[in-house]
């Protein structure tokens, strides 16, 4: 019985705390994501939504995830990266059956074994996604196995990992600016991006994260407002619809 009220007197608020925000870490990244996955689903419409944006945080989240094998951070983060890798393969398969379903005039079927760079990050099947990032956790793994006590590659490895991460939201910003609209667009995944990415940046701040995640993490919410900021000035504009590129 002693053993177990040592046990209860030794969970102090604080480590209730720490836990509560190891969770949210995990978690939380990939909250933005679920209004957007349903306003997706529930208007069988994704030309709204970049899938750039997937792109960047697979390939982020691969490198990060290798990171920790270079420099042992946090568990939470390197869970939070695994998450958000299964998260970012749901958009896609959301997107991919989406527009094709929704396509009007079908063209010619596009796979990532035809090795066509013209349509990279634009083929009509979701098994070419898992093949790219099969083949790109491969190539990343051996180069990384090969430099592993090589310490200026993992910290290169880290800072790029979080900076593609920190850039996530330039494609989506890229894709407003073209369309000069934010509709199709969910306001409320880049307002929980804001909310997210100024947590997590204040998280890695007080756990004397590697340089690299704070700094990209401020870089990250400066994005989010600059989007947030289109939100506003597109707010009265019809938008402008051109030939989809993605």
């Amino acid at each position: 019985m002693e053993p177990v009220v040592e046990e209860v007197r030794d969970i102090t608020v604080r480590k209730v705390t720490r836990w509560c925000c190891s969770t949210i870490m995990v978690f939380g990244g990939v909250v933005p994501y679920i209004p957007q996955y349903r306003e997706i689903y529930i208007k069988q419409d994704a030309e709204g939504f970049s899938m750039y944006v997937c792109l960047a945080l697979l390939v982020a989240n691969t490198l990060r995830i290798l990171f920790w094998f270079g420099k042992r951070y946090e568990l939470p983060l390197l869970f939070q990266s695994i998450v958000m890798n299964i998260m970012m393969l749901l958009m896609i398969h959301l997107c991919v059956k989406v527009r094709n379903k929704t396509q009007l005039i079908r063209g010619p079927d596009r796979y990532f074994t035809d090795f066509d760079w013209h349509y990279f990050w634009q083929w009509t099947d979701f098994q070419s996604y898992i093949d790219f990032l099969i083949a790109m956790s491969i190539c990343l793994s051996i180069i990384t196995f090969i430099f592993l006590h090589n310490v200026i590659f993992i910290e290169i490895i880290g800072f790029l990992a979080l900076l593609t991460e920190a850039m996530l939201g330039v494609p989506q910003l890229v894709k407003n600016l073209r369309n000069r609209s934010t509709e199709g667009m969910s306001v409320t995944m880049v307002l929980l991006w804001t909310t997210g990415d100024a947590f997590k940046t204040c998280y890695f701040v007080s756990r004397k994260a590697p340089l690299q995640f704070w700094m990209c993490g401020t870089l990250q919410v400066m994005i989010d407002l600059t989007i947030l900021g289109q939100v506003v000035w597109y707010r009265n504009e019809p938008p402008y619809k051109i030939p989809r590129i993605d």
